[in-house]
């Protein structure tokens, strides 16, 4: 009855601990730390470059206008956006399939701003351990200063964050002259505060929960793993039975004799009893100290592993203090570990990237080669057709004619595929200003003995000054039911 009690008495859910990832040096983090600086300096400097006279890039919404060095696109190139979308997820699958998740221990935005908040947080509360006896330890003077500078940098940051992301859909030296004024408008001044708040909250304080809770990719990316998929792995065949042990690089320069049953680069000393032989792991527990999402690599992998390589650092460090090999954890296949040959190439793979290629390279081409001007055609809603006193039949529409260029263009409009058509703009040659749209009347008439019900035809607007710039779209014209 009390071990029943007992079972009852236990919450459903286990509080949270705290993670206080250790301090490591190695190709991995040096790899992680470059990254960071590439992708936050990119983040932070682009909307400061100026490209021919305005922002190099910048997404103006309320002009909705999307500026990228020298492209300018507008709604009607959404399509676009949905082929880079595309190209996105293959990469995302390519790059799974062959070494795991790499954008997640790299390039993720929870993992770059989670690395310069535990920055902040050593550089104010010191490292690991002295972090962990600093919450531990009641309020004081020290304390209070500490928990402040580190508030004071977080709350900086994620205010920088927060204005550096609203620079890109408002012109940023505006924002920064309004900012410095007090004149934010209202809805920069939420916008501001809500993406500061966000990566306050995210990077500051959950940090590995979002990889772990809130994060859809850690769920569903078994989906694209196999046996050959590189992962961080601990090799059981090599560590196992893993224990403490005296080092035996030490212990040689000393001149000192090596206890029996000690292992000595993995294997057991002379005039040991008969039992199975240490393996590398001395279980110092470095490489869950280092683990930022707090698991044990030595327990397989682990939806929760985000592959930062941390764990990878941290036992090259051990192994290299006992003079025993590298790579008792490293980037290894499943079918590597079964002691099968390791194969990165595979059909998967090889599909992934021809797909991803011709996405690259198309979408690269549909950049380079499209046209810098775009039509919309309407018809007019107040009547289907009209006859005129000649007899003639008329057809009223709208054309929209959208100058994506740099410069001004002269336009005029004709009917292509409709015999004797005339067509009557509201002026000769429509004048489009750089980046403008304008819309023009245009009436279609044909004889009325011509045509009956209705007929298909292309609105046909050439540029007067620079022929290329030329597009027809097909729409319809009536004369009669």
């Amino acid at each position: 009855m009390s071990e029943l009690l007992a079972v009852e008495d236990q919450p459903l859910y286990a509080a949270h601990m705290k993670v206080y990832p250790r301090e490591v040096d190695g190709r991995f983090a040096r790899l992680r730390i470059l990254t960071v600086i590439a992708l936050l300096g990119l983040f932070y400097v682009t909307p400061w470059v100026r490209w021919d006279g305005r922002q190099a890039v910048l997404f103006d919404l309320p002009a909705r206008k999307f500026y990228i060095f020298g492209l300018t696109f507008f709604p009607q190139d959404f399509f676009m956006l949905t082929w880079l979308l595309i190209i996105a997820a293959l990469s995302l699958f390519f790059f799974t399939a062959l070494a795991g998740r790499l954008w997640c221990g790299y390039a993720c935005p929870q993992t770059v701003w989670t690395e310069i908040y535990v920055w902040m947080e050593r550089w104010t509360e010191g490292k690991w351990a002295r972090r962990m006896k600093l919450d531990k330890a009641p309020w004081s003077v020290e304390k209070f200063s500490r928990k402040a500078a580190k508030q004071a940098l977080w709350v900086g940051f994620s205010a920088l964050t927060g204005f550096t992301f609203v620079g890109f859909f408002a012109p940023i030296r505006e924002l920064a002259a309004g900012a410095a004024a007090f004149q934010l408008s209202s809805w920069e001044l939420f916008w501001v505060v809500f993406y500061g708040f966000a990566t306050y909250g995210n990077a500051g304080y959950m940090r590995e929960q979002v990889c772990k809770y809130m994060c859809p990719y850690a769920r569903f990316q078994s989906a694209m793993f196999d046996r050959h998929t590189l992962v961080i792995s601990y090799d059981a065949g090599r560590g196992e039975p893993r224990g403490a042990r005296q080092r035996e690089s030490a212990m040689r320069k000393q001149g000192a004799a090596v206890p029996a049953g000690t292992a000595v680069g993995g294997a057991v000393a002379a005039g040991a009893p008969a039992a199975k032989p240490l393996g590398d792991c001395i279980d110092c527990t470095m490489c869950v100290q280092a683990c930022p999402t707090g698991i044990d690599i030595r327990n397989g992998l682990q939806y929760e592993c985000i592959a930062c390589a941390a764990c990878i650092d941290a036992c090259d460090v051990v192994m290299d203090k006992m003079g025993y090999a590298r790579g008792l954890v490293r980037y290894s296949t499943q079918a590597e570990m079964d002691g099968a040959k390791r194969r990165l190439l595979r059909p998967r793979i090889l599909l992934y990237a021809c797909g991803l290629l011709l996405l690259i390279v198309g979408f690269a081409v549909a950049v380079t080669h499209r046209l810098p001007v775009n039509v919309d055609v309407l018809r007019d809603r107040n009547a289907l057709y009209r006859t005129l006193d000649d007899g003639e039949v008329e057809n009223v529409y709208s054309v929209r004619i959208i100058n994506k260029d740099q410069h001004a263009h002269r336009f005029v409009v004709s009917a292509l595929n409709l015999p004797n058509a005339v067509v009557d703009c509201d002026a000769p040659t429509q004048n489009v200003g750089a980046e403008e749209v304008k819309t023009a009347v245009v009436r279609v008439r044909v004889p009325a003995a011509q045509e009956h019900g209705g007929r298909s035809f292309n609105m046909l607007v050439r540029s007067v000054d620079e022929p290329r710039l030329t597009i027809s779209t097909r729409t319809r014209f009536f004369a009669g039911p």
